[in-house]
């Protein structure tokens, strides 16, 4: 599968994940984005043996969208210093079945779901799977806002920008609202009446997708701002 790149220079790669790749491999062994970023450098940069790939975020597995990597380690470094410090805004865009009771809206909430699940158990010691445990259990806040961009009321294009980062936030706080994502079997097929008749087919995806990112570049600080279109399956819904 080639992949899409959007930005690039000496430090920083850009490209859209397609919905039902991984962003990182598991021990499924499924093709996973992070391989395909380094076969595309290993090949353009005539670069034999591994090559240096940092990971920074990720997308769920369903979900299609920007994501951003470190092609070296100085370049990682900063794109997490940004996430760590809030710098970075992503937008996603979603269809929900129903509408919203308001047109625009923030949710913010307690949770104790875990960023550690997110970022996996890869490279960690006891000790630091330890300290990972006991930082969980500290109450977070889960925070994002929203806004209806069109509605035919069986289902709503929602604009979102998520404030913090938690595990599956974006997917699990439109299912408490009552408006769960188009498609997404986890968090809105048993809990929801309308999506169990959902009109969604496809098994491998999700109706999220992580539309626009705005980041500072590693060296000079200049601002990056990616955008990429809707989905193009989305228009029969909406």
């Amino acid at each position: 599968m080639s992949i899409k790149v959007l930005y690039e220079d000496n430090h920083i790669i850009a490209v859209v994940k397609p919905a039902g790749v991984l962003t990182q491999g598991d021990r499924t062994g499924d093709e996973n984005l992070m391989d395909m970023v380094k076969d595309y450098l290993r090949e353009k940069y005539k670069k034999p043996g591994n090559v240096f790939l940092g990971l920074v975020h990720r997308l769920d597995k369903p979900v299609a969208g920007i994501v951003l990597f470190g092609k070296t380690s100085k370049g990682a470094s900063r794109l997490s210093e940004q996430f760590r410090n809030h710098t970075i805004q992503k937008t996603y865009h979603a269809i929900v079945v129903g509408k919203p009771k308001e047109e625009k809206g923030s949710i913010k909430e307690q949770v104790n779901k875990i960023s550690f699940f997110a970022e996996g158990f890869t490279n960690k010691t006891d000790e630091e799977l330890l300290a990972e445990i006991k930082k969980a259990t500290k109450t977070r806040t889960a925070e994002l806002s929203y806004e209806v961009i069109k509605s035919n009321d069986k289902y709503s294009l929602l604009k979102i920008l998520p404030k913090t980062g938690r595990f599956h936030q974006i997917r699990i706080q439109m299912q408490q609202m009552g408006c769960p994502i188009l498609g997404d079997t986890k968090y809105g097929l048993h809990t929801h009446a309308p999506m169990r008749e959902s009109e969604w087919k496809d098994d491998k995806s999700i109706a999220l997708a992580a539309t626009a990112i705005t980041f500072k570049t590693a060296t000079d600080d200049r601002v990056i701002n990616l955008e990429i279109p809707l989905p193009e399956g989305w228009k029969k819904y909406i």
